[in-house]
């Protein structure tokens, strides 16, 4: 771990504005509610500010908006969260395995691994993969022939790259299989979560842009194109042909259907199944809340015939035109 470093060598590092001793040394970070003396701590959200008024942390990091809320030494910085983030590989630096390949993986010989490559033990590199330098892929993962990783990926454990996508044409009651013969390609500073699948695509490529960030257990169809910097959480899943822009964030267990194009700077809620395409940056959500089981019993019920009551409200309105009602 490296050693401590003072308030102000952080922010010579990393910018931001130092207010009070710039001379107290921070040895690791912590959460305001648990950081003790030698932690940094940090404020990006209103609702913790009483954890901020009781922290015992030697310093904390927060927006000029929340200086004055504590005496402590602090570093000031636009976006506190990042900030935080930055402080902490400080001192938390990124452990990759050594580079090079395990003996205990499977490297086809026409596969081309960069410089500084690691593959794990158990991995499975298909022929004529491409891997950019300075990637790692973890024990157990699996990349199919033909695709392409780019430079400083992190590939978990379990994450298979290339297998096939859910292409089948109906024929007389059963199905024809239609072959995949598109690729993977990854972009540069990927990252991909433990168990993802990402399907190759069926006639063009299935596409992840520089800088795309998966959580654990995500499924991406054949020919989805994921764009730029967008991260998506844990068991969310996107189906075959969809589109989605850059700088998205998609929320756990969220469902993106299949041929649809979702505009850059959209955020989706957790668990929110997207039908349509969406058009215009925001932040969209149709979650179901949980209710007493009775409750959702009435209130499903009571769903279910929204479309009989519609109909029934037009043909009153209709009625009452009729009777000459509209005319006041």
């Amino acid at each position: 771990m490296p050693g401590p470093l003072t308030l102000g060598q952080i922010a010579s590092q990393l910018g931001g504005r130092v207010a009070g001793d710039t001379g107290v040394l921070i040895r690791q970070v912590g959460s305001l509610q648990a950081a003790g003396e030698g932690q940094i701590g940090f404020l990006a959200n209103p609702k913790y500010r009483s954890q901020l008024a009781a922290t015992r942390a030697s310093a904390v990091v927060l927006g000029a908006e929340a200086e004055s809320l504590t005496e402590l030494p602090r570093i000031v910085a636009d976006n506190p969260y990042a900030y935080f983030a930055r402080v902490s590989q400080l001192f938390n630096p990124v452990v990759l395995q050594p580079a090079g390949a395990h003996p205990a993986a499977s490297i086809a010989a026409s596969a081309r691994l960069g410089a500084r490559v690691s593959v794990g033990a158990g991995c499975v590199i298909g022929e004529g993969v491409q891997v950019g330098d300075d990637s790692c892929l973890y024990p157990g993962v699996v990349v199919y022939p033909g695709c392409r990783i780019g430079a400083r990926a992190i590939i978990h454990s379990g994450v298979v790259i290339g297998a096939d996508g859910f292409g089948i044409a109906a024929d007389g009651g059963r199905w024809v299989k239609i072959p995949q013969i598109g690729s993977v390609l990854i972009g540069d500073d990927v990252e991909i979560g433990a168990n993802c699948c990402i399907d190759r695509g069926a006639l063009e490529d299935t596409v992840l842009e520089d800088g795309v960030k998966l959580d654990n257990q995500i499924q991406i169809g054949h020919n989805c194109r994921i764009g730029a910097h967008t991260a998506m959480a844990g068991c969310s899943g996107v189906a075959g042909s969809a589109r989605i822009g850059r700088h998205c964030s998609i929320g756990a267990g969220a469902r993106i259907l299949g041929h649809l194009e979702i505009c850059d700077h959209v955020r989706v809620s957790a668990n929110t199944v997207i039908s349509h395409s969406i058009r215009e940056a925001g932040t969209y959500t149709g979650m179901y809340p949980a209710d007493g089981h009775d409750a959702w019993l009435r209130n499903t019920a009571q769903v279910r015939h929204l479309d009989a009551l519609a109909r029934r409200v037009r043909e009153l309105e209709k009625k009452f035109e009729a009777t000459g009602g509209g005319n006041g």
